[in-house]
């Protein structure tokens, strides 16, 4: 963002208190951390014409001086976020849970999880436009960008904690669907192959490799539409970058839609974007410890697939029962 003028606004009294920093995050959420960071080192940022830190906190009807690459945005109305507000409302309607600890979210497909080189807008950087109160939800495990389905945020530190602790130690349980190329020879199967990242930076591939990290996968055939395509349900039971991507392709089915590993058309002729939903996911819920489980419905462009091949999700439920038997 340039151009635009100084602006001076005046902090309102359900901001009082608020960190500086925090302010700014929720006010400004397409805008890089970075960015915010820098104009703050450098003074471009001054509360009541003085430099101030990150963590300075702000009280009522102080006047707060935003420089022309903010120029865009609009404290006055936090805590609506600006200019990600349509965006900020779509993931209001795909919250599936929320609690004082835990909010969870159908991620749509095609919206990154969080901000790097070349993302504008994220999950992360809009978090903070879905909830009331000082603190943004934080991000406990990552999608793929182009991944959909369901994504836990943390609303406390102490659940970010529990929850980032139950992905690592595997007591999370997450169930995907995949539209895949061709249909396995096996009903329901594991694959055990150690994957490895291979390529420069931005441009990297996973790959299996002996010398790699293991990493497990279980997958159940739902439905079969001839040889041509099938829908399997899986369960990753390791956490390895583009894990069911990259084993999928392993054995030569790889998923629709996925440019990378080698399935870029489906087999109606169309690119739809990458077959891969989050279906399900259940941890132990931070404050208790009982069983958190969530839900999310494929989105439409999935189900469109689904019906466009012949396949139908009411397979699901039996695939479930085999990847049980298998311990996933």
């Amino acid at each position: 963002m340039t151009g635009g003028r100084v602006r001076v606004v005046n902090v309102a009294e359900d901001q009082s208190g608020q960190r500086l920093d925090r302010w700014l995050r929720r006010a400004f959420p397409v805008v890089p951390q970075s960015l915010l960071q820098r104009l703050l080192r450098s003074g471009q940022i001054r509360v009541e014409g003085k430099r101030v830190k990150a963590d300075f906190r702000l009280h009522v009807g102080q006047s707060v001086r935003l420089p022309p690459q903010l120029s865009d945005g609009d404290p006055k109305s936090m805590p609506r976020p600006h200019p990600g507000g349509a965006l900020v409302e779509a993931l209001r309607e795909a919250i599936l849970f929320e609690d004082d600890w835990v909010l969870a979210l159908n991620k749509p497909a095609g919206l990154a999880v969080q901000g790097g080189s070349g993302q504008m807008q994220s999950i992360d950087r809009l978090a903070a436009g879905l909830v009331s109160g000082e603190i943004a939800p934080r991000l406990v495990h990552r999608l793929d960008r182009d991944t959909s389905g369901v994504l836990l945020l943390a609303k406390r530190a102490d659940a970010a904690r529990s929850l980032a602790a139950s992905f690592k130690g595997r007591t999370a349980r997450k169930l995907y669907y995949a539209l895949v190329q061709g249909v396995p020879k096996q009903q329901a199967g594991r694959i055990a192959a150690p994957l490895a990242k291979r390529g420069a930076a931005g441009r990297q591939r996973i790959y299996t490799d002996a010398e790699g990290q293991d990493a497990e996968t279980l997958f159940a055939l739902a439905d079969k539409a001839g040889g041509k395509a099938s829908l399997l349900v899986l369960a990753p039971l390791t956490g390895r970058t583009h894990q069911i991507r990259a084993h999928l392709a392993a054995i030569r089915h790889p998923i629709l839609g996925d440019l990378k590993y080698g399935a870029g058309k489906n087999p109606t002729g169309t690119l739809s974007g990458l077959m891969l939903h989050a279906a399900e996911l259940a941890v132990p819920h931070p404050e208790d410890g009982t069983t958190l489980r969530v839900a999310a419905p494929p989105p439409p462009a999935f189900q469109e697939a689904c019906q466009a091949l012949g396949l139908r999700l009411d397979g699901v439920a039996d695939a479930l029962k085999q990847l049980e038997l298998r311990g996933g």
